[in-house]
């Protein structure tokens, strides 16, 4: 069984198990590095909802002991494009994010929590079919990073570019 195929089946099983879903935020904390120092956990998901968390905590603060901009950043970037992942055949399509601008409201002082939601109609209208004539489509994800206390936090609007693997050109050096 490759890697890919455990992976697919430990995110199946964490939408409807907590052992899976704290063997799912174990095996991102490794597979995602960067990631790693921010504890990011997923705290729900399912096949059109993705909800994670951003904990206040040291390594995640700024200079005024709020949670950092990048690391909301990084949440907001995160939990689109894993949604994302999830919808895709990774031996189909490449998606990489293309770019990312946030809006930032209110300084968390508390654990931030993102969810994006993607439904198969989307999915449908803004990549598979538009796949069938473009060599890539680039689409924008809206993503709102609220507080325990229900401020609202930051807005991220993440573009992120995904092409079939057969378009894809890299340079060999």
């Amino acid at each position: 069984m490759t890697e890919n195929m455990n992976f697919t089946k430990i995110v199946e099983k964490a939408k409807s198990s907590g052992i899976h879903l704290a063997i799912l935020n174990y095996s991102l904390s490794r597979m995602v590095p960067f990631n790693k120092p921010h504890g990011f956990k997923v705290l729900e998901i399912d096949d059109h909802h993705l909800k994670t968390m951003v904990p206040y905590r040291k390594s995640n603060f700024n200079h005024i002991k709020g949670i950092h901009a990048c690391a909301l950043a990084t949440v907001s970037e995160f939990t689109t494009g894993f949604l994302l992942l999830t919808k895709l055949d990774p031996k189909k399509y490449r998606i990489i994010m293309k770019s990312i601008s946030m809006e930032y409201h209110y300084q968390a002082k508390m654990n931030a929590y993102g969810a994006f939601s993607i439904s198969d109609k989307w999915m449908k209208k803004m990549v598979f079919e538009p796949m069938k004539t473009a060599d890539r489509v680039e689409i924008l994800c809206e993503i709102k990073i609220h507080d325990g206390e229900e401020n609202h936090i930051s807005t991220g609007l993440v573009t992120w570019q995904i092409k079939s693997w057969d378009k894809v050109k890299t340079k060999v050096n």
